[in-house]
């Protein structure tokens, strides 16, 4: 898949004031300092598209970014970042359910996972409620630059282990890395598929 376009539309916290154009979403999600804005950056190749930031927690709002005007990358807020405090972790919970939940036009959710560390409680729940809900989800194992001395085969078959203990079927997945751009065609390649599979 070429992306000849990519234009930032729209910021919000409230599910109900998305596009109502009625067009395929594709949203990305993680712990907060996963590499999120950076992976969006390198799949749409335009760099400053999603906002990076060395601050966890950055990313407070549902963003809104439209591709080649018929299909949208969503940026979501990261959970469990404990420096919010609860008041405000609640309230990005709460931003992250509704829109999860509610937004009929969410296609397929990417889980952002750390490639560098060993499986995480939060994550392994987060996608226990995915399957509870029936939300269909892809993950994406970040970072896989920053491993060396083939840490990465252990460190990916350990998540996929502790994943197998809560699914018969484990979810798709992708290793990337947003500084050489791995992972890049295959994660377009599985969004142009379900694109066609829609029409």
């Amino acid at each position: 898949m070429e992306i000849n376009n990519a234009e930032f539309i729209i910021s919000n916290t409230d599910v109900k004031k998305c596009p109502s154009d009625n067009l395929p979403e594709y949203a990305f999600i993680g712990r907060s300092n996963v590499g999120k804005s950076s992976l969006i950056n390198m799949l749409t190749g335009r760099n400053g598209l999603a906002m990076t930031s060395s601050t966890p927690g950055k990313t407070m709002l549902i963003n809104h970014f439209l591709i080649n005007k018929e299909w949208y990358i969503v940026d979501l807020p990261g959970y469990g970042y404990a420096k919010r405090g609860k008041k405000g972790q609640e309230q990005i919970t709460k931003v992250i359910q509704n829109y999860i939940l509610d937004r009929e036009e969410m296609t397929n959710l990417f889980v952002l996972i750390d490639s560098r560390l060993e499986p995480q409680k939060i994550d392994i729940e987060f996608m226990e409620w995915l399957g509870m809900n029936g939300i269909p989800f892809a993950i994406v194992f970040t970072k896989s630059d920053k491993l060396k001395g083939g840490k990465l085969g252990p460190n990916i078959k350990a998540y996929l282990k502790a994943l197998q203990e809560q699914w018969e079927e484990l979810p798709p997945y992708f290793i990337s890395s947003s500084t050489n751009r791995l992972g890049r065609k295959e994660i377009l390649g599985y969004i142009e598929n379900i694109n066609k599979s829609l029409k």
